[in-house]
């Protein structure tokens, strides 16, 4: 039997797949939670606008009386009551019963506070701890609270799920005789199967999806190597300005990424049914990563680090005491 013979009907037979499923298992293992942590928070950001809509603060009502007080005036207001601070910029309210929002920062520090457009009266603060919290959301999962520096990891990390995505596609491969039923989860078996034929059934269906959040948030942490990649394969030409097709295919990279709707080509004519169902789907499927990890994280378990430690309780069972 030569090797693509033991390959299509024997795979767990052959050298490299063995090899490649350690690579798989350990990188999971050791990548794993940080698969995790960006597949969850994805989904989660998937309703950002919505988050954001139910957190920010509702204006707030002041009495009018007498002569609004000019920028300045309120700037020295803000002043006296935050010393060290310097107000960066002045929300002006719609309506003149409304407070003003003013932000101020003082060494890194800020604060958004409410002030008394007649008064000066300092009246709270203009932005929720719930609001600050999404807002820290979003860079966590951009940029893991490290700026640029963060955004590089999380490029490199894309990286690795796209290798994760691959070896785990050639680790599914069980065999020309029983491909199908790795398409599926059986009935009536036990936890232990029921994990194994979940990852394996997730990884299969849920690798195009994978492959395009990953591809497409490495594209996003650092668009240059993008950028040089479509104007090698495509040059940029008078004729191709503005329908090259390799920037439609980057467009799509990107636009896909987030599930928005109301892009070209999109279906869709506004918020509504088509909107919340979209972004229903891709709130689902984002978890595909989580799921991955944490059924690969159980099978791990029982077929290593539970043998392990049943070894190690048969020999302290076994051994000799003093």
């Amino acid at each position: 039997m030569t090797s693509w013979e033991r390959w299509v009907r024997q795979p767990q037979t052959v050298w490299l797949r063995k090899a490649i499923f350690q690579l798989h298992l350990w990188s999971g293992i050791g990548f794993g939670l940080y698969v995790f942590f960006v597949s969850v928070t994805g989904s989660v950001l998937v309703y950002r606008n919505e988050l954001f809509r139910v957190t920010t603060r509702e204006p707030m009502v002041v009495a009018v009386s007498g002569a609004r007080l000019t920028d300045e005036q309120l700037k020295d207001a803000a002043t006296r009551v935050y010393p060290g601070y310097k107000v960066q910029t002045i929300s002006l309210p719609r309506k003149p019963e409304q407070a003003v929002s003013l932000s101020l920062q003082s060494r890194g520090n800020t604060k958004n506070r409410f002030f008394n457009p007649y008064t000066g009266e300092d009246l709270g603060e203009s932005v929720p701890l719930t609001f600050r919290l999404v807002s820290k959301l979003i860079l966590l999962h951009d940029e893991l609270l490290a700026g640029s520096t963060g955004r590089s990891v999380n490029g490199v990390g894309a990286l690795l799920i796209v290798f994760l995505a691959l070896t785990g596609i050639v680790v599914w491969w069980p065999g020309i005789r029983a491909w199908r039923r790795s398409l599926v989860i059986p009935r009536h078996v036990g936890w232990q199967r029921f994990i194994w034929s979940m990852h394996s059934m997730v990884g299969f269906w849920g690798l195009g999806i994978v492959l395009l959040f990953a591809i497409s948030g490495a594209y996003l942490c650092d668009p240059d190597p993008f950028d040089r990649f479509a104007d090698w394969v495509q040059p940029l030409t008078e004729a191709n300005l503005r329908s090259r097709l390799a920037d439609r295919v980057i467009y799509w990279l990107a636009y896909l990424h987030f599930g928005r709707v109301n892009g070209i080509g999109i279906p869709c004519s506004g918020p509504g049914l088509c909107d919340q169902t979209t972004k229903a789907a891709w709130a689902f499927f984002g978890l595909t990563p989580a799921l991955m990890f944490a059924t690969g994280a159980v099978m791990w378990w029982n077929r290593v680090v539970r043998k392990k430690l049943k070894r190690a309780s048969r020999a302290e069972i076994s051994a000799p005491s003093s």
